[in-house]
């Protein structure tokens, strides 16, 4: 049991770090702009740019390529989690309580888009290993 324990920590570890960086990425590419426009016909859009959502969707493919290699459950947990965080921190201030609904999507959404990219991304650079090929 307590050898189970010992190979669990660095896999705790890697998934804390992964998503703290997953924080700060957020905070970095979106949490700075809460501000929604308003069109000229009256409705909202935002907060969110899409080049701020495609900053951070390209951040995080870098995190997940780098973490696979080295702890494939870290990848797949954390950036989940740090997401997860992020989101509702950034979205509690909502009176109509619908945030956790967004919450919710966001944590199922990207547990299953970490875990797709990060079978694919193993798959992919085990194959190469394997093979010996290069390309």
């Amino acid at each position: 049991m307590r050898q189970g324990l010992v190979k669990l920590l660095p896999q705790l570890g890697a998934g804390l770090v992964l998503a703290a960086v997953t924080v700060g990425a957020w905070a970095a590419w979106l949490g700075w702009d809460q501000r929604r426009d308003v069109q000229p016909d009256g409705s909202t859009t935002g907060p969110y740019e899409a080049w701020q959502v495609i900053g951070l969707v390209l951040t995080l493919l870098v995190l997940v390529y780098g973490a696979v290699s080295r702890r494939f459950i870290a990848a797949v947990a954390g950036i989940p989690v740090g997401l997860t965080a992020a989101a509702y921190y950034d979205w509690s201030d909502d009176s109509s309580g619908l945030f956790m609904v967004g919450v919710v999507m966001v944590m199922a959404g990207s547990l299953a888009v970490t875990a797709g990219v990060a079978a694919l991304i193993a798959y992919m650079t085990r194959d190469g290993r394997r093979s010996g090929r290069t390309t």
